[in-house]
């Protein structure tokens, strides 16, 4: 049943595992992408501090920083607009490529080899585990009985 199901899984999704590489450059694509907006964001920032840096120095400041808002408003509107679309697009991959990395995950889960080898895997964690009890329980009986076979070999040792 388990191997079945293993085969559901991975004859399901092979058609979308193939396409990851592709949505992973894509991906890269929109992050250069969001890049290139995040520094020409910069530089409308850049350029509207430094107008209304300027307009302080005018009589009619609020005039003058209307107008700067007004210009970086301009410049501004069509780059957040671009960065809400990559962000969707991102969002979108990232999601894919998530759901095809745990349909993947899945497809090794339900591999009855791989089950196989993460039961034995398990008991042989579970018999170190047992060892290494025995041997602290080992060791700590004989820290227990060390001072009786010190006074022992003492009193075998002794010489009448």
């Amino acid at each position: 049943m388990q191997f079945l199901l293993g085969f559901f899984i991975a004859y399901f999704f092979c058609g979308t595992a193939f396409s990851t590489p592709q949505e992973e450059l894509e991906l890269e694509g929109l992050d250069k992408i969001e890049q290139q907006l995040g520094i020409q964001r910069e530089w409308a920032d850049y350029r509207w501090k430094k107008a209304s840096a300027e307009c302080y120095s005018k009589y009619w400041v609020n005039s003058c920083l209307k107008d700067a808002r007004a210009v970086y408003r301009m410049e501004i509107d069509p780059i957040r607009s671009q960065e809400v679309e990559v962000h969707a697009d991102q969002r979108a991959l990232r999601e894919s490529i998530k759901d095809q990395r745990d349909a993947k995950r899945a497809a090794e889960l339900a591999d009855p080899e791989k089950a196989a080898e993460r039961n034995k895997n398990q008991q042989d964690y579970d018999k170190k585990q047992k060892d290494a009890q025995s041997r602290a329980a080992d060791l700590e009986q004989r820290r227990r009985d060390a001072p009786r076979r010190a006074q022992e070999n003492k009193a075998g040792t002794q010489l009448d």
